[in-house]
């Protein structure tokens, strides 16, 4: 029966790294544990690690070296015209182009809104909305994400210095 539930896991993993794959712009290297669902508009780095996640939009978005996601996790790359020639909105759509920098942690069910900038190290709290920018090191959560504290930075550069990723 494990092995079994083992063999279900890694055909499960295969299609659903397929599917990211396939759905994105470029990638070095990825794996895809969940559901995972990118855009034409996505760039992947290496080492990228999805347990599920969704890109909803056409704005850009690039997501650095050795990234790793929980579970739920999207990215909304576009938002309705309120500014436009309708009420509540247009047809047309404002595209949010979305950075996420090397070595980010998403915790689960974390929403990143478009034109948000995600620094290097970057670890977000479980259910957390990003709203706005996040510095480099930092530690955030809430909805909106606040930073409420930082990495060590000697042991992170230490760390990343002698390659120790996961």
């Amino acid at each position: 029966m494990v092995l079994i539930k083992k063999i279900f896991k890694n055909i499960k993993q295969f299609f659903f790294t397929i599917i990211a794959k396939k759905t994105c712009l470029s990638y070095e290297s990825v794996k895809a544990f969940g559901y995972t669902f990118l855009t034409k508009q996505t760039k992947l780095g290496k080492n990228v690690n999805f347990n599920g996640f969704k890109v909803l939009g056409k704005g850009d978005v690039i997501i650095g070296d050795n990234f790793h996601s929980g579970f739920g996790c999207s990215i909304i790359a576009q938002t309705h015209n309120y500014k436009g020639t309708a009420l509540p909105y247009d047809s047309s759509y404002i595209l949010k182009h979305t950075k996420i920098g090397d070595n980010v942690w998403l915790g689960n069910n974390v929403t990143i809104l478009g034109g948000v900038t995600i620094g290097e190290g970057v670890i977000i709290q479980a259910g957390s909305v990003v709203v706005s920018d996040i510095q480099a090191l930092s530690i955030a959560g809430g909805h909106p994400a606040k930073v409420f504290s930082k990495r060590d930075e000697k042991h992170y550069f230490n760390l990343k210095r002698t390659e120790k990723f996961y």
